[in-house]
């Protein structure tokens, strides 16, 4: 009877994230392609701005993707973070070709600010237009992107949206791990509720791309409330929200592609330096580790444990077998939701095949960053603490 309970405890655990996966599918849509809205939202003018530190490997494509926009009226504004690399003369030679580009260098990183929160907040000031498209340098975007993700802030009619790009991947360690930010993102966040409300608890986000108009961006404080940040993902919306105003997130992988790692050492990197932030806190990542073991790990663990012991005692019938089945459609539903989310964003089947061992290093890697928090051990990014 005891593994009976369990069995369908650890079916409901995986049909959680199946189902919200489901739902958020159809409400996660990408940005519009009326032409009648485009046709609108042509000429509104936006600053696109990027932090770039040590950017010298992808700031000359980001901004030739950008230079190919259809869109009319824009500025590229592209702030040096005091780069060690050639990145500042990249950008400056690109700007003797294209008038649209402006270069920047950041005016020093003051006690206590995040390295990226403070050039988006510097590169803010300096904004021309009310529209500010935030854009990590490792960023590519459609000819069409700026004209739909200003047609998108004007579908939702909020001052804060955020886009999620396409995720290349090349490692196995991010075909793994990098798809676990939509399983997440899709499988326990109601996104019905998330418009409904301006309730902080409901922040999402993706840092790589947001758009915000400028007098609510000052309203909330903009990068300057997220000063000591590193997981402008989730506190920029929260400030907005905070500030009573509404944020919305859309699907941008049509419009947008990004890659943000290239190795083992910079995913584990990367998923550290913030993940106290997010889950890895003291109040989340016992209920979180929960969700994500119990319905994606303990799946297979029991299955497999109770098939071995019903082929041992030969029982195939009542308590023993009603618990095998309950099990093996628990393992079967954990697997739909990523599989779902490769279907519709184009991932790697790798990640959905190992989707156990994803989960159960993704968990791992929270617990990590929390330890090393409790021993104030801080994750290095970009040459800084």
């Amino acid at each position: 009877m005891t593994m009976l309970i369990v069995s369908g405890l650890v079916l409901a655990l995986a049909g959680l994230p199946f189902a919200m996966m489901v739902k958020n599918l159809k409400d996660f849509s990408p940005s519009p392609t009326d032409a009648g809205l485009l046709a609108r939202m042509q000429s509104v003018g936006v600053s696109v701005l990027i932090p770039a530190r040590n950017e010298a490997l992808s700031i000359g494509p980001a901004l030739d993707s950008i230079l190919a926009s259809t869109h009319q009226e824009y500025e590229i504004l592209v702030l040096d973070d005091a780069s060690e690399d050639e990145t500042a003369g990249i950008v400056q030679a690109k700007s003797r070709d294209s008038k649209r580009i402006g270069l920047h260098h950041s005016s020093g990183l003051p006690e206590g600010w995040n390295g990226k929160q403070n050039a988006c907040w510097q590169l803010a000031q300096l904004a021309n237009y009310d529209r500010l498209l935030f854009l990590d340098a490792d960023v590519r975007l459609s000819k069409d992107a700026l004209t739909r993700i200003l047609a998108e802030q004007e579908l939702r009619n909020a001052p804060l949206v955020s886009g999620f790009p396409f995720q290349e991947t090349g490692s196995f360690a991010e075909k793994l791990l990098i798809p676990m930010m939509h399983y997440i993102l899709l499988g326990f966040l109601p996104i019905d509720r998330m418009r409904g409300s301006v309730d902080p608890g409901f922040s999402a986000g993706c840092g790589q791309l947001f758009l915000a108009s400028k007098g609510p961006y000052m309203q909330a404080g903009g990068h300057q409330a997220i000063a000591t940040s590193r997981h402008d993902g989730i506190k920029l919306p929260r400030a907005f929200r905070q500030a009573g105003l509404k944020t919305d997130i859309f699907d941008a992988s049509d419009i947008a592609k990004c890659r943000m790692y290239h190795n083992l050492q910079q995913v584990q990197q990367g998923l550290l330096k913030n993940a106290t932030e997010g889950i890895a806190n003291p109040k989340l990542i016992v209920p979180f580790s929960i969700l994500l073991l119990g319905g994606s790990v303990l799946p297979v663990c029991l299955f497999a444990m109770q098939l071995v012991s019903c082929m041992r005692h030969s029982s195939w019938a009542g308590l023993p077998l009603v618990s095998l089945l309950l099990l093996g459609i628990a393992t079967l539903i954990s697997w739909l939701p990523r599989l779902l989310a490769q279907q519709r964003f184009q991932q790697s089947i790798l990640g959905v095949i190992a989707h156990p061992l994803s989960v159960l290093w993704f968990v791992g890697l929270q617990w990590t960053a929390l330890v090393r928090h409790w021993l104030r051990l801080k994750t290095a990014w970009r040459g800084r603490l």
